[in-house]
């Protein structure tokens, strides 16, 4: 598939000034359905990204990452020195020739740059500016800056995440960057995009990520608010169901090295309770008056688990699902990478990773779409750019730059 022009931002076009996970995901999801998308880097302060494993095998250097490859593919590649003043007049060009600009670096950054809505409306009156500060553009918070990890705390996430008299163990993955935020950012844009549609008019976008992560807790927030509870730590565990939780299958053995292997069980109903003492064989232990109700089993929950688990430590997690799933109990597989792009069936025959060939990094796999429109399926047009890749093209094609002033950029180091 090479022909772009039928895909639905086809003609958008976007200057992506923003780094890491947040900011990148949803500009590659504008050029998956057909925008245009230039991605700005700086060589002085490199995206974390490209320096973060994993690594293609036996590779090294900055275009070789899969986290970052995986985040930027479908873009063009600039590298601009913002601490030059010719560095930011080709900035303020390419904010000219975008419908979207985005970024998630700090205010104060943006601030520096010369980039705050104010400055880029003077510069393109119909632009669509979309900014992700942690905290907000105002606010005593404004210029306080971070990551996932420390917007996993300070949203509320990592209280929730982790056993019991233990402390918060947060997520293991900056959940928000990669889920919430981008997501939201997305959808924000393409209102605004809309509204210029049918308006004219330009508009100022703010996903403050802070508010954004913090959404998602909404069941906490109502339960404090409701009741004065303060929801906490509970490990696998459920208020409403049990038995709730992973329980260890038989390992796997792989090139010599074992693996151990889990699989999650939800009951809720006296339903789902039947179901697994069917498909546990009916043990006598099921039939104890202790666990005929979700408030005995919730009482006894630690003996119900242990029971559980004798059962689903003589089989593998994959047997451990199919028997549970053929009595109509909620069971799945606590799957790994190796799982969900080599094993899982239903993502295989749905065509969910895409394939791409990266001139260092070689045939990678993707994430695929988010969601699919059925007349007009998106797809990546390319792998992400190396480190400054397109630098001539965009001066060129896009800013209109001379070979003279080209040269003149990278003489003053605008151009890295």
């Amino acid at each position: 598939m090479t022909d772009r022009s039928n895909l639905p931002l086809a003609g958008i076009k976007v200057a992506d000034f923003s780094w890491f996970g947040a900011g990148p995901i949803c500009a590659q999801n504008l050029a998956r359905f057909g925008a245009t998308v230039v991605r700005v880097e700086s060589e002085a302060h490199i995206d974390g990204l490209r320096q973060v494993m994993p690594f293609a095998t036996g590779k090294t250097g900055y275009n070789v990452s899969g986290y970052f490859n995986n985040y930027n593919a479908g873009k063009l590649g600039l590298t601009l020195n913002m601490s030059t003043e010719r560095g930011r007049e080709l900035a303020r060009k390419l904010v000219a020739w975008c419908d979207v600009f985005l970024t998630n670096q700090t205010p104060r950054i943006v601030e520096q740059w010369g980039l705050t809505y104010e400055d880029v409306v003077k510069l393109n009156p119909q632009v669509i500016a979309a900014y992700q500060p942690m905290q907000g553009g105002d606010g005593p918070h404004k210029y306080f800056l971070g990551f996932g990890a420390v917007l996993n705390a300070v949203s509320g996430y990592n209280e929730l995440s982790g056993f019991p008299n233990r402390p918060p163990m947060g997520l293991g993955t900056n959940y928000p960057d990669y889920v919430i935020n981008p997501g939201h950012t997305l959808i924000a844009i393409m209102a605004a995009l809309r509204h210029r549609k049918r308006t004219g008019k330009a508009q100022r976008v703010e996903l403050a990520q802070i508010e954004s992560a913090v959404a998602s807790l909404a069941p906490a927030v109502l339960d404090y608010m409701a009741n004065g509870r303060v929801q906490t730590r509970a490990g696998n565990r459920h208020p409403y169901a049990a038995p709730h939780g992973a329980f260890r299958c038989k390992d796997e053995e792989i090139s010599g090295e074992k693996h151990d292997r889990w699989v999650a069980i939800a009951v809720f109903t006296d339903v789902d309770w039947s179901g697994l003492i069917q498909a546990l064989g009916s043990p006598p232990w099921a039939a104890d008056a202790r666990f005929a109700t979700l408030a005995g089993r919730k009482q006894h929950e630690d003996e119900l688990e242990a029971h559980v688990t004798a059962w689903t430590s003589e089989r593998t997690a994959e047997e451990a699902m199919e028997q549970l799933q053929a009595h109509g109990v909620p069971a799945g597989v606590v799957q790994n990478g190796r799982d969900v792009l080599d094993r899982d069936e239903h993502l295989k025959a749905r065509q969910y990773y895409e394939y791409l060939d990266h001139p260092e990094a070689g045939r990678t796999a993707h994430d695929g779409a988010p969601f699919r429109l059925s007349r007009t399926p998106g797809w990546l047009s390319g792998p992400a750019p190396c480190l400054g890749e397109h630098n001539e093209y965009v001066c060129k094609e896009i800013l209109g730059l001379s070979d003279d002033e080209i040269a003149e950029a990278l003489v003053e180091q605008a151009l890295y």
